[in-house]
């Protein structure tokens, strides 16, 4: 069974800059919630109730925003806005899940999964990056426990690509497909020219990672002065491990949207606002009236 999640959340957020200068990228808001709660909240709501954040030292925001806050809740109930009390102690209950660890370098995204892995154990673990945004019936992270479970190999979170954008992400070598989404794979490439892509998948958003994986990962740390940039990488440990493994992936059912670069970030918001059970309606007709060149707002 997977118990316990790895939230990396150390990264710069360059691509969002000046936004995320003094403001994560990973508290940006998707409706009424930061991007990281809708991670939370979907591995809570899949069972995994022990997650670990790797943060840094500029993203103190986040801690913040998941630290019990007695006296705003007394404030609150005591001017009668007892719903948002119980927002606030709602959020105060799902903090009882989370704890947060320091990035401790040599960089790179395979860094914060080898430090987390220290304090989770031999296990097996999932890994969600929170600038994802994916709307679905079922849970991403449900799926790819799912998969876990039915494998007992790492899975990676894969999703359907335009070869055209190859060379934005991993690409997985495909061995079988298994049927149902799953496939089982023998390497990722990271970034191929579309040319060489060798499958039309992109790995994307989410991972169940196994001790074989970690010992991969240790074994960077003993060689990684060959970087030149010091760092680490998952794709490089997947890719190394599926070699002579087994390792699947999962395609998700649903879409996805990544937060990390403002047209993305604008178009997870939009998206999920017009699913928005209380606002998405009105949200749709002005889109409607945009669209139609009624708008007289000028």
């Amino acid at each position: 069974m997977i118990r316990k999640a790895v939230i990396p959340v150390a990264g710069l957020g360059s691509r969002l800059l000046p936004l995320t200068k003094a403001l994560p990228k990973e508290m940006l808001p998707i409706g009424d919630k930061p991007v990281i709660e809708h991670t939370v909240r979907e591995l809570v709501a899949s069972g995994i109730r022990d997650i670990t954040i790797v943060t840094s030292s500029r993203k103190t925001l986040i801690q913040q925003h998941f630290a019990p806050d007695t006296d705003m809740e007394l404030q609150l109930r005591t001017t009668d806005k007892h719903d948002l009390a119980d927002t606030v102690r709602e959020l105060s209950d799902l903090a009882a899940h989370v704890s947060f660890i320091h990035q401790n370098g040599p960089y790179g995204n395979g860094t914060p999964i080898l430090n987390a892995s220290r304090i989770i154990g031999d296990e097996p673990f999932m890994v969600l990056w929170a600038d994802d945004v994916f709307v679905s019936d079922i849970p991403r992270a449900q799926q790819l426990k799912a998969a876990y479970e039915a494998t007992g190999a790492p899975v990676l979170a894969l999703m359907p690509m335009d070869p055209a954008d190859a060379s934005r992400y991993g690409v997985p070598v495909v061995k079988d497909d298994l049927g149902g989404g799953r496939l089982r794979i023998s390497g990722l490439v990271e970034k191929p020219k579309p040319k060489d892509a060798p499958s039309p998948y992109a790995a994307i958003g989410g991972y169940v990672i196994t001790p074989g994986i970690v010992a991969e990962l240790e074994d960077q740390t003993r060689r990684w002065h060959r970087n030149p940039q010091g760092e680490i990488y998952l794709s490089d440990a997947l890719h190394s491990y599926a070699a002579n493994n087994p390792v699947y992936g999962q395609v998700i059912a649903g879409t996805w949207y990544d937060t990390g670069s403002p047209q993305a970030y604008l178009e997870a918001q939009f998206a999920h606002a017009l699913t928005h059970r209380e606002y998405g309606p009105a949200l749709r007709r002005l889109a409607y009236d945009l669209d139609a060149g009624t708008d007289q707002s000028g």
